[in-house]
């Protein structure tokens, strides 16, 4: 669970054989997602991450990308980041930096 002010985000990760997604819900409102595509057994693509206009403000983006950040790196995993949102709030964290598969 992560928490913004007043506001509880559940985020989940789903995973079929060729990638994935986090979810995050609050109740009441509409999903927000960050999907990837796995290549191979180690590295993990993040191609977008959607957040509905509803939303927005509530920092449902940045706490996908920070559970992103700790899922991949309890797993061992590296990370290329397509989406530009996700490549955007990585290059802001350089302690999150340490998953990046080429490092900027």
């Amino acid at each position: 669970m992560v928490e913004v002010p007043h506001v509880e985000i559940a985020i989940t990760r789903e995973d079929n054989p060729t990638g994935g997604r986090y979810v995050a819900r609050i109740e009441g409102k509409p999903e927000a997602e960050m999907t990837f595509s796995k290549a191979g057994e180690k590295i993990q693509i993040i191609d977008h991450t959607g957040v509905p206009t509803e939303l927005g403000g509530l920092g449902v983006g940045k706490a996908l990308v920070e559970y992103m950040v700790h899922d991949v790196r309890a797993r061992g995993l590296k990370v290329i980041p397509l989406c530009p949102f996700t490549k955007a709030t990585l290059e802001k964290h350089p302690e999150w930096q340490d998953i990046l598969q080429n490092p900027f």
